[in-house]
């Protein structure tokens, strides 16, 4: 009978051992060496490459996704690699689809051959929309613009930078 008692009290729910996780501050989830695919209609849409992801979509008001090791993010578009997003630290927020993305963050847009720099980014899927409030570097065909403060599309057009300097080459009609 003691025995049988044993078993009994070692018994938890799936919920308890969430709250449990929750409580201690721990991911529901631990995954090594990802490289995702996502698709839409049969299509490649993206890839998502990193060496570490936990998992705390067990959180009740902010389900998150942390990338401690660094992030890299390929964005197809027309079965082209039109946009590469890196950087040594990333949050992937679940309900927002907000992503913020820190350190050595670089973003890279193939199609135009530009390339952003900077120690922090927003990412806004939903909206298709970078923000960063940080130092930057935008680099174009022959322009660079430095700055602090910038936002764009995530295919780096379309951009609002602030607080800029930099060479810009015009051309006059």
């Amino acid at each position: 009978m003691l025995i049988s008692g044993m078993f009994f009290s070692c018994i938890n729910n799936s919920k308890n051992v969430r709250d449990f996780l929750v409580d201690k501050n721990l991911p529901v989830g631990k995954v090594k060496d990802v490289y995702h695919i996502y698709k839409d209609s049969g299509k490649i849409t993206s890839k998502l490459i990193t060496p570490l992801m936990l998992d705390f979509s067990n959180r009740k008001e902010h389900p998150y996704s942390k990338f401690p090791k660094g992030i890299k993010i390929i964005n197809f578009e027309n079965a082209k690699d039109s946009v590469t997003i890196i950087g040594d630290f990333a949050l992937n927020y679940n309900k927002t689809s907000i992503s913020e993305i820190r350190g050595n963050v670089v973003v890279i847009n193939h199609t135009d051959l530009s390339k952003l720099e900077t120690e922090q980014l927003f990412w806004d899927e939903k909206n298709n929309y970078f923000i960063s409030e940080k130092p930057f570097k935008l680099t174009k065909a022959n322009d660079t613009i430095y700055g602090i403060g910038f936002e764009s599309k995530d295919d780096l057009t379309k951009h609002l930078a602030k607080k800029t300097t930099g060479r810009l080459e015009t051309t006059e009609n």
